[in-house]
């Protein structure tokens, strides 16, 4: 019999996460002209009044609990870039977002009309970007609640610099045609740099997701040093 080892759990996700995931990316230098800069969009009234003793960039699973979140687990990764292409390294990603049940980690973000907070849900998650601009979170599909279509809220800082606040959204899906904050951004181009595909992991045996995202901020390559 088969017997659950967090600390191995933890230390396989890490290794993955900084090691494995490579194969996720695309090759440096694949841009030949100035990219489509990531709308800012607001950072909304739940980014957590009180962060989680956990926060890393695994938002599936608490410390050492063997119990993960209930959702779709995706493997969200991509890289922070500026407007030629340049990666930008040790530069700090954070991404909060619902539970399945559209609760936020929040002490007035809980949806009175469905279930309690996800206890195991971390919420909220963050990630220093490697050598390459890369980034990875483990987290769940974003779902809808009262008056918003999915999406998962985002900023990304360097330093003591505020680079970009944002939101990711799922490529296709109907509610995105009727919530006020994605339509707030009328440019297609712009549009189509705050969604991104949600697909089945290859050779997934749980039906786990992944989605790669680009972020472009408005730096200079003397910035982006």
């Amino acid at each position: 019999m088969n017997t659950y080892c967090p600390d191995c759990h933890r230390r396989d996700f890490i290794q993955r996460s900084l090691l494995g995931s490579a194969a996720f990316f695309t090759s440096a230098g694949a841009f030949a002209e100035a990219l489509t800069l990531t709308p800012t969009q607001t950072e909304g009234p739940f980014y957590p009044d009180k962060l989680p003793l956990d926060t890393d960039n695994d938002l599936i699973v608490i410390t050492d609990s063997i119990t993960p979140a209930v959702g779709e687990i995706t493997h969200l990764h991509g890289r922070v870039l500026d407007l030629k292409g340049k990666p930008l390294r040790n530069t700090l990603v954070e991404i909060w977002q619902c539970d399945a049940n559209g609760n936020y980690l929040h002490s007035r973000g809980r949806n009175g009309t469905k279930g309690g907070w996800d206890k195991n849900f971390q919420g909220y998650g963050r990630f220093m970007t490697d050598t390459k601009g890369r980034y990875y979170f483990r987290t769940i599909k974003p779902v809808a609640y009262v008056g918003r279509t999915p999406h998962i809220h985002v900023m990304v800082t360097k330093g003591r610099d505020h680079l970009l606040t944002t939101q990711l959204y799922i490529n296709g899906e109907k509610q995105n045609d009727r919530d006020f904050l994605f339509n707030r951004v009328k440019d297609p181009k712009q549009s189509a740099a705050i969604v991104a595909d949600f697909v089945p992991l290859k050779d997934s045996k749980t039906g786990e997701l992944t989605a790669k995202w680009d972020i472009v901020v408005g730096l200079t390559p003397e910035d982006a040093s």
